[in-house]
């Protein structure tokens, strides 16, 4: 390996400015996060009312104490519902995700936000929950899930929620079939479809006095059938315990469900063929972390090498780079994580016949020696002109996309300034369906950007009216110019594409090389591990 050799001038007025505003970005992320929080929690004392905990505290009963939690698309909504009475807008999706241990083993978790609306999905929230349930099934996790929903918001009808999410119950279904354990506590009402969230489990664990699970509750059985019944006949606990044989386990709690979830994932010995990962001597980068915040300028126009990105998360800040005087603008070469082997792929300008060749080669490569790939999206996109084209620009670009596509090895993309127009697929954007996919504060993703837009649609526009009238009105070009940059300004920001889940989260740069190692863990932890997969999910009784 060769040691990057920082040029970084962290004493730099810019370096200060670009700083500032990652911290900036950060604390706005945080304040969403937090705001989210306190939504829920201020639903304390009804829920001490009704001798239940809030979802915060089952998620903290439910995980390893001093084990990783990897939270999940925390901006999942933000921005695209109504804001509450208070005038906040709610972020997550009405559920808490991520990728924690249970028991010694390495779950994805998805808890039903009850503390806001009662758990009913918020906007995106469908989204967020297959997502969780795709990686799932692709890292080969067991999912637990901590179940407490009033269901849809009938006010709010949408007929493609109902119809698209017949998949989140398929998904259960796929995951139980791959070999995939599902454990479920059901803390209170589990109604309508949502029952089935319930029902396909393998394991269920329910809460005498507060899970409800049925079809029908009382309101709408009287409205179909003329039946009278109450909640506790329709679909209580105990008579899913001791008559439909819905529920296995009857607790007395929430804390008592809790503890019943976890000896059952502990009772699974789900590391029982796990290999001990020999990653030798695990060097840390010689260049502090917290320099991460100011490498990123904050014009997305400004140059920067990606090396004092890379210098920063990789072991002793060792990268052996892979042609690096062929299509010097495109950087490829191999480094390690935590000891985890990884080929890096980044940009330093935009990307040419030569930067899109060599990246297909290496791709391959990699392929070939079974190394997982890490995308640094930082690009501006292709570049464009005569002697591009000649050059093979399209043909290049499509064959890296090719590699990216077909890629055997678990590829991770990590959005760490600009990802504009075919750029973005040539450097595996969430299109592509990376194993994760995860943003800094600052990540900007678009078609192109705002000027560029901007400025293409006023020259169009100009040529237009000169055609049809002779003159231009540089009043209404101005106008549509305001208009074109405002509209890409809002869609590029990260805290508009992470509420769209167009990545896996935002997470603060001084992270960086925590959740890259963890993701890369999962992702050999999966590689290794073999499920017994069955030609049906496990029915019940």
């Amino acid at each position: 390996m060769a040691l990057i050799e920082t040029t970084l001038a962290t004493n730099a007025p810019a370096f200060a400015r670009s700083r500032a505003a990652m911290l900036a970005q950060l604390a706005r992320l945080r304040e969403i996060e937090r705001t989210t929080r306190e939504a829920s929690d201020a639903a304390g004392p009804r829920f001490r009312k009704r001798g239940q905990l809030l979802p915060s505290e089952r998620l903290a009963l439910l995980l390893d104490r001093g084990r990783p939690f990897l939270p999940l698309s925390t901006l999942a909504g933000y921005g695209l519902g109504s804001p509450r009475p208070d005038g906040r807008a709610i972020a997550g999706g009405g559920l808490i995700a991520g990728i924690g241990w249970v028991s010694g083993a390495r779950c994805m978790v998805c808890v039903s936000d009850s503390g806001i609306d009662a758990g009913a999905f918020q906007p995106r929230g469908l989204e967020k929950l297959l997502r969780i349930q795709e990686i799932a099934l692709e890292n080969k996790l067991p999912f637990v899930q901590l179940v407490e929903s009033a269901g849809a918001n009938l006010l709010n009808y949408r007929v493609e929620n109902f119809v698209l999410g017949g998949q989140k119950f398929r998904n259960l279904a796929r995951l139980s079939a791959a070999g995939l354990p599902v454990v479920t506590v059901t803390h209170g009402p589990s109604t309508a479809g949502g029952a089935y969230q319930t029902g396909l489990s393998d394991y269920i664990v329910m809460v005498r006095g507060r899970s409800r699970a049925f079809l029908a509750g009382p309101s709408l059985l009287k409205a179909a059938t003329g039946e009278v019944a109450t909640e506790e006949e329709l679909g209580g606990a105990e008579m899913h315990a001791r008559v439909s044989g819905l529920a296995d386990y009857l607790a007395e709690d929430d804390r008592d469900a809790l503890r019943i979830a976890r000896e059952i994932v502990g009772s699974l010995d789900w590391n029982r063929h796990q290999r001990t990962i020999s990653r030798g001597e695990i060097v840390p980068p010689r260049y502090d972390a917290e320099e991460l915040l100011g490498v990123m300028p904050e014009d997305h126009r400004r140059p920067v090498d990606m090396r004092e990105v890379i210098a920063r998360i990789v072991d002793g800040s060792d990268f052996r780079e892979f042609g690096a005087l062929y299509g010097a603008a495109t950087v490829c070469g191999h480094a390690r994580i935590e000891g985890f082997a990884v080929g890096v792929i980044t940009n330093n300008g935009p990307i040419e016949p030569a930067g899109a060749a060599k990246a297909t080669h290496f791709i391959q490569a990699c392929c070939q020696s079974g190394t997982p790939l890490l995308y640094l999206n930082n690009i501006t996109g292709f570049m464009v002109g005569r002697a591009f084209e000649e050059g093979g620009s399209i043909k290049h670009g499509a064959k890296m996309i090719q590699a990216i596509t077909n890629a055997t090895v678990p590829q991770i993309t990590l959005y760490c300034g600009a990802s504009f127009g075919a750029g973005n697929y040539a450097m595996c954007g969430r299109g592509f369906l990376p194993r994760f996919c995860f943003s800094w504060p600052n990540a900007k993703t678009a078609v192109m950007g705002a000027e560029q837009a901007a400025q293409t649609m006023v020259n169009v526009q100009r040529t237009t009216l000169q055609r049809k009238h002779g003159t231009v009105d540089e009043a209404r070009l101005e106008a549509l110019d305001a208009q074109v940059r405002a509209n890409f300004e809002r869609q590029m920001d990260v805290f508009a594409t992470s509420a769209l889940l167009l990545d896996d989260g935002v997470i603060d740069p001084r992270d960086t090389r925590a959740v890259l190692a963890l993701a890369l863990d999962v992702c050999a932890d999966a590689a290794q591990r073999q499920p017994h997969p069955i030609q049906f999910g496990v029915a019940r009784p």
